[in-house]
């Protein structure tokens, strides 16, 4: 993966635009990794595989049970990070 620096990426981002049609971009500031720049196709590819895997994860996890909103906000907001409120 070709990596540029935020300042790299501010100053040259047309070339930026055109470098990630063809391969991800990790953009770094200060020598760590800050984000991942990739193209639009890439991102589309990503969301519905991780679509069908959610799919595929729901049919094979059995009989489906009532929601309960409140928990799966919970479990949204742990994956996040956030503080849970009960």
């Amino acid at each position: 993966m070709k990596t540029m620096t935020a300042t790299e990426a501010q100053n040259n981002f047309g070339d930026l635009l055109m470098s990630v049609q063809s391969e991800p971009v990790s953009i770094t500031r200060n020598g760590k990794e800050k984000g991942v720049l990739l193209s639009a196709t890439a991102y589309q590819e990503i969301k519905q595989q991780a679509l069908q895997q959610a799919i595929t994860d729901g049919i094979e996890s059995g009989e489906p049970s009532p929601l309960d909103m409140a928990d799966i906000k919970n479990k949204a907001r742990q994956r996040m990070g956030l503080d849970v409120k009960d």
